[in-house]
């Protein structure tokens, strides 16, 4: 048996804060890292969604989370990122098909659409779900521009 822990990077603006910080007491059997933000005062999605997309992009972390109001704003900021495939998931099965299919490495959580509890079930999906290649390695090969 393994001593890995999965790193998970993570990030949220104000409307997402609350959900992150319960993300985070959840994930506690992981290795995470909080990207901020660290309040409810209003800020700027990029300025979280950036450095999550990077330290998953460049290896420091196997997945991020990114959470906003909508999942907008934090997936298009997410997705500008060469290696990054961030997907907004508002139900488990939406977050095992974009781990299994799509290989998404970020999973982006629309805070004012779902339950926290929900949150925690589609986080613990993504999670737990692995990409499954094959026919689909082919598609998401071709997502890079």
């Amino acid at each position: 048996m393994s001593n890995w822990k999965q790193k998970i990077a993570i990030g949220a603006d104000h409307a997402g804060f609350d959900y992150k910080e319960l993300l985070i007491k959840h994930l506690h059997h992981f290795e995470v890292k909080d990207f901020g933000t660290y309040s409810t005062d209003s800020v700027d999605y990029p300025d979280f969604s950036h450095p999550v997309a990077t330290a998953v992009e460049n290896g420091e972390f196997d997945l991020g989370i990114l959470i906003c109001g909508s999942a907008n704003g934090v997936a298009m900021a997410a997705n500008k990122h060469q290696g990054i495939r961030a997907a907004i998931c508002w139900t488990e099965e939406l977050a095992s098909l974009a781990r299994s299919h799509n290989d998404a490495n970020v999973l982006c959580i629309p805070a004012r659409f779902i339950t926290p509890e929900l949150a925690i079930q589609i986080t613990d999906k993504f999670l737990s779900t692995s990409f499954e290649g094959g026919r689909h390695a082919k598609r998401v090969n071709k997502i890079s521009c």
